[in-house]
């Protein structure tokens, strides 16, 4: 398909800052990934000085790829430096550890180690939901490039003084791990570009032309990382849409987009209006919604192909009929269409929803996948393993020593491990090192001090091996030999349990088996910084009904798009209304109706299950800012049309005859 005049434009324009507003469904991708050739092609830009940052490790690898075709390169070229904020942070401190302060080796926390340590020097007191909203403001506090010290100073309410109290032992508790968190990988590089003017220089001269995607997603510190990188150059793409900004809630700053107008007077806009996902009836319902929201950059996304189907708005009884309408319209287009599973997707604003619609489906025989339930990695035996697999890679990673040596279980109690840290501390080197040291050892009683010095023993021992395994392999050999396998056995009295858990290792090792074929990762310590930064990702759900929250489905697309609970409550949210903040709720529900390439339904209950109680609910005030015109409204559970009536007939006789053995 060739480029539109727009998006030709946005390609080809390199003699200034460049905002490229870019509507749902636009071609950003595409936009991103011509203008890396076209800056290789027409400008002579060495690939490896540009670099394209965005906000999933999914999207970065889809604009790797893309470019390196459209620039036909061989899998030994240099590449253009395509990764997330929080890759190129690593990057960077790997490079610049020394002058970050942090030691060679230092250790990435995962989200839930870093989790882990907030829980560990919080009050017992403290529920999950406390240690949550802790561990996020220590997390803003970082953003506001604010020390602990200030973060106590600008404190107001108690909570706020108690995450600051806790921010204190925090940052010491990375200190003596030598460790960062996520929060660390932007705000410690931002730190050494302000500070130390030859870094800088050797950075800016290194990014000749940068790119961002999902620009209104960027918070207040990414931005000052952009700027701080770019320095005086202005070789700067960004991509963006304020109507998809929907991440207020974790920090977003879609005000990024006019702060960088006023950053770069010069700075030339770009709008990407025309739609090549939905239909235009779609759109029109998308445009009119989002029409009632103030607009920095006024757009309007628009399609000329065939209408399509008009937008449907069911009213049902309750959240089970609303279930039971949602699955039965799902396998009637199916049986009608021949529509693959994977191409329906169901939106809801929060995960609780999904209670009755997964009843529902279960009950047509429907698969369907649950995205943000426990994810792969989250699981107890992978994290047990990849504790080890870490500590190989990184021995100085005490996070991961700790777990690996409490699991399974060893004659080494809490006693000894506050002295194995109290050690450490003295000579100021990582517990693993410490635990080597004679005069430790000979410190301990002699059953304990064995138990350690084997443990080291057979950690050093599959070192050794880690030099000569693919990481595959060994992952194997260390799942057998640490004992994690026979506890694995031992604890989970159901054998099919056992035999899931063993599943789960099993699908691990298929893991680490792509990563060795895809991306060419043969060391573990390559295996493990890729897994720190892309074992969030989403997995592949095959051919299932795509079950998600509104904020999930950002960035995907499918033929046929359900939106549940248009209720005011739920959608607007009820924190929403009450504190008058319904322009994101409003962004919400334009992103999930831009999701869809065919057919939109949305649907609300006259009373829905609440608290053990029913009550009665309000249709959505964002239902009454669609043009009635593109909006067909119904009651009830809808019949199909007669001639669909004898598909449908004829093809669940043939089901049942298909069950009795008999044929069609």
């Amino acid at each position: 398909m060739s480029l539109n005049s727009e998006q030709r434009e946005a390609i080809e324009y390199v003699d200034g800052p460049l905002l490229v507003l870019a509507g749902a469904g636009s071609g950003k991708t595409r936009v991103i990934t011509e203008k890396i050739a076209h800056l290789v092609r027409r400008h002579g830009v060495a690939v490896q000085h540009i670099y394209a940052l965005t906000f999933t490790n999914k999207a970065a690898r889809e604009m790797s790829a893309r470019a390196a075709k459209l620039l036909q390169l061989a899998p030994e070229d240099e590449r253009p430096q395509v990764s997330t904020f929080h890759a190129l942070g690593l990057k960077f401190l790997q490079m610049e550890h020394a002058a970050a302060g942090l030691r060679r080796g230092f250790t990435v926390l995962a989200e839930d180690e870093s989790f882990a340590v907030v829980k560990d020097l919080a009050p017992k007191s403290a529920n999950q939901d406390s240690l949550f909203r802790l561990r996020g403001l220590i997390s803003r506090s970082k953003d506001a490039r604010l020390s602990p010290e200030q973060a106590a100073t600008q404190a107001r309410s108690p909570r706020e003084h108690e995450a600051a109290q806790l921010y204190a032992g925090y940052a010491r508790r990375l200190d003596a791990l030598g460790a960062v968190d996520f929060d660390d990988l932007i705000a410690r590089p931002l730190d050494v570009l302000e500070q130390q003017p030859e870094v800088a220089a050797r950075w800016q001269q290194r990014i000749q032309y940068l790119l961002v995607d999902e620009y209104q997603d960027t918070n207040r510190i990414q931005y000052a990382l952009i700027r701080a990188l770019l320095g005086k150059r202005r070789g700067l793409t960004v991509v963006g849409d304020d109507d998809q900004s929907i991440y207020a809630w974790r920090g977003a700053h879609p005000e990024n987009l006019s702060e960088l107008a006023r950053e770069y007077p010069e700075l030339k806009v770009v709008k990407l209006e025309r739609n090549y996902r939905c239909t235009p009836l779609v759109l029109e319902a998308a445009n009119a919604v989002i029409a009632n929201n103030s607009h920095l950059f006024e757009k309007r996304l628009w399609n000329d192909g065939d209408p399509g189907e008009p937008v449907l708005v069911q009213e049902l009884r309750d959240e089970t009929a609303e279930a039971d309408w949602v699955a039965s319209c799902i396998a009637n287009r199916r049986t009608l269409e021949a529509t693959p599973l994977h191409e329906f997707a169901v939106l809801y604003r929060g995960n609780y929803q999904a209670r009755a619609l997964e009843l529902s489906l279960r009950a047509l025989a429907l698969p369907y996948h649950l995205s943000g339930g426990m994810g792969f990695f989250d699981r107890q035996e992978i994290k047990d393993l990849l504790a080890y697999l870490r500590l190989l890679a990184q021995p100085d990673d005490d996070s991961s020593f700790l777990r690996a040596l409490a699991t399974p279980k060893r004659q080494i109690g809490d006693t000894t491990v506050e002295r194995l840290a109290t050690a450490a501390q003295q000579v100021q080197r990582g517990l693993f090192a410490t635990a080597l040291q004679p005069q430790l050892l000979q410190s301990l009683a002699p059953r304990t001090a064995r138990a350690l010095q084997e443990f080291v023993q057979q950690v050093q021992s599959w070192q050794r091996r880690a030099e000569l395994l693919r990481p595959s392999v060994l992952a194997q050999e260390v799942w057998r030999e640490s004992g994690l396998e026979a506890m694995v056995q031992a604890s989970s009295r159901d054998p099919a349990l056992a035999q899931r858990r063993l599943q789960n290792i099993a699908e691990l090792v298929k893991w680490l088996k792509a990563q060795e074929r895809a991306s060419g990762l043969d060391s573990l310590r390559q295996v493990m910084i890729q897994l720190a930064l892309s074992g969030r990702d989403e997995d592949d759900a095959g051919n299932k009904i795509r079950l998600m929250t509104l904020h999930g489905a950002k960035g995907l697309e499918f033929d046929h798009v359900f939106l549940v609970g248009m209720e005011d409550g739920i959608l607007p949210h009820q924190g929403a209304i009450d504190e008058g903040r319904l322009e994101e709720e409003r962004r919400l529900l334009y992103v999930g109706l831009t999701r869809a390439r065919r057919s939109v339904s949305l649907s609300h209950t006259r009373q829905r299950l609440r608290y053990g109680q029913l009550e009665s609910n309000t249709p959505s005030r964002f239902l009454d800012e669609l043009p009635s015109q593109q909006v067909q409204r119904g009651q009830g559970a809808q019949s199909a049309k007669p001639a669909e009536q004898q598909k449908l007939a004829r093809a669940h006789l043939a089901d049942i005859a298909a069950l009795l053995g008999g044929k069609r």
